[in-house]
């Protein structure tokens, strides 16, 4: 087959993953035939499924089902195309890098989108450097902080952190700045701007998300991934080849790959032009041992190579390649990170003493001890959310728990009859619960209590039933007796008084929502009496 070929099956392989990646990622979310009839979905109590497998791409990660094996000792659903992709590159090398890997694809566009580097200055960057080590730290530093029970992958994992940099920054930024932009034009005084303004919203809102989306650090989550794309302009795919545990998972693999590349140094020029367009820096040059384990077959030194002394040929029977270049101190390193990152992550108490009282899981979520084994923090059950209340973690969760989900509820509520986030999880880390299950239980994720200092009725200030009218359990959680307080002229005036039974409640924190005091509510919903938790619970 010619390199052209090749090269353009390459491109057509690589967008066509893309776009099913971003396709699944604008899915993941509550179904729009049931957002826009939310009002009768709400009283159906039926399970919500997603049409669409929006899990699939963390399926076919091995990082993804080898680190929830090590430590959580579970094989996640669809473990098969993880399987499939390890025999993929056994034979052939790191495929999936060069072909699927919609954050390689990323990469690769803007990295050779009008480059920075030129010429001279592009070879001397596709040189290997010293700095490719460091991807087999992070791997080892990963695989063993996983076996100690404290599962990171998902920090730096290329599917999870791309999918939460899209989820939770991206997405987000570009739909507030566009419905901003919409709000300016439906306060123009031209009616083609105002009918285009309520036209655009339509087509907008559906990709983008309702309302103005926003979730705790998401600032920090967009900025990593813009500093992670634009060091491409000096050092091409400088992610894959340097940070990515994935593609260094899939080097060690591709060390027995038979599909290899050949050199003819009798027809090399020394142009050097297959160096200048390598893309793992991979050492293609006449004269220097080929890494197989550095190589992500984009094919473009096949192609550059005027002289056609490149070509990838089967070579049979099965012969040992180079083994990938760690480094000791890389391995040495790695082992010292992966044995500490789990004793400093207990450091904090929050593993095994009662946690954080802000520390509210979503539904269906397992013991906090085996959450921490198998969550990717890959925000899939964040998207999904049709509330919007679930939000990376910051100090709620201590250290070992950073950027796993956490229910904010002054950003939004657990709807009563939504399971989608625990429908949603790769890896069980919030198990899959049914709405009957989940009501009849009943599953709390927390407490309601009342702050009478700051509540209307029992500071005297007026008369409110707020948190009593939506309260969604039945019986009510929350009820209202007739009593007295005295107002702030001391007149006694007569009120009734919200009291929360904490036998009914939930935890579901649409009090505490739809609360009138903003800011701070009057009515808050703190973790203890959560289901998950036999310490973690309020004796009555």
């Amino acid at each position: 087959m010619k390199a052209t070929h090749l090269v353009w099956i390459r491109r057509i392989s690589q967008t066509f993953f893309l776009l099913f990646f971003l396709f699944l990622l604008v899915e993941s979310r509550l179904p729009q035939d049931i957002y826009l009839d939310y009002s009768i979905a709400l009283t159906a109590e039926q399970d919500i499924e997603l049409a669409y497998p929006v899990t699939f791409f963390f399926e076919m990660d091995p990082l993804v089902v080898l680190t929830a094996l090590i430590s959580g000792q579970t094989l996640i659903k669809g473990f098969g195309w993880a399987l499939g992709v390890l025999c993929l590159t056994f034979f052939f090398g790191r495929i999936f890098c060069g072909f699927i890997c919609p954050f390689g694809t990323f990469h690769h566009l803007i990295g050779t989108i009008k480059p920075a580097l030129k010429e001279h200055q592009m070879i001397e960057a596709n040189i290997k450097k010293p700095d490719q080590r460091f991807k087999y730290f992070l791997l080892i530093m990963l695989l063993l902080a996983a076996l100690l029970g404290l599962n990171l992958s998902g920090l730096l994992d290329p599917i999870s952190f791309l999918f939460r940099s899209l989820a939770l920054a991206v997405l987000p930024g570009l739909g507030i700045g566009i419905k901003e932009l919409f709000d300016l034009m439906a306060q123009s005084d031209l009616k083609a701007l105002n009918f285009f303004s309520y036209g655009a919203e339509i087509i907008v809102s559906p990709i983008f998300g309702y309302g103005y989306k926003a979730y705790q650090s998401g600032w920090l989550i967009g900025g990593l991934f813009l500093i992670v794309l634009l060091i491409n302009r000096i050092r091409p795919r400088f992610w894959c080849r340097t940070l990515c545990p994935l593609g260094a998972l899939l080097g060690v693999f591709a060390r027995y790959s038979f599909l290899r590349l050949e050199k003819d140094v009798e027809k090399c020029t020394d142009c050097k032009l297959c160096l200048k367009n390598c893309q793992g820096a991979a050492n293609p040059i006449s004269g220097e041992q080929w890494e197989t384990s550095e190589c992500l077959f984009c094919f473009n030194c096949f192609n550059a190579c005027p002289e056609n002394a490149i070509s990838f040929e089967f070579r049979w029977p099965l012969v040992k390649n180079k083994a990938p270049d760690m480094g000791r101190r890389a391995v040495l390193g790695g082992l010292v990170a992966g044995i500490s990152l789990p004793f400093m992550g207990r450091l904090d108490g929050q593993i095994h003493k009662v946690s954080d009282p802000r520390l509210i899981r979503p539904p269906g979520s397992i013991p906090e001890n085996d959450f921490l084994t198998l969550c990717q923090r890959c925000g899939l059950c964040m998207k999904a959310c049709p509330t919007d209340v679930i939000n990376p973690a910051l100090t709620e969760a201590g250290m070992a728990g950073f950027w796993t989900p956490n229910l904010i509820m002054i950003q939004g509520y657990c709807e009563y009859t939504c399971t989608l986030c625990g429908s949603v999880c790769p890896t069980g880390a919030i198990r899959r619960i049914s709405v009957k299950e989940k009501i009849e239980a009943p599953v709390r994720i927390g407490s309601a209590y009342i702050a009478r200092g700051r509540c209307m009725p029992w500071s005297g200030n007026g008369p409110c039933i707020v948190c009593e009218e939506h309260c969604p359990t039945s019986p009510k959680a929350i009820r209202l007796y007739e009593g007295w307080m005295p107002g702030p002229d001391g007149k006694y005036i007569d009120v009734k008084l919200p009291y929360v039974n904490l036998k009914d409640c939930v935890g579901c924190g649409i009090c505490e929502y739809k609360c009138p005091v903003k800011g701070r509510p009057a009515i808050r919903v703190i973790a203890a009496g959560e289901s998950r938790s036999k310490r973690n619970q309020i004796l009555l």
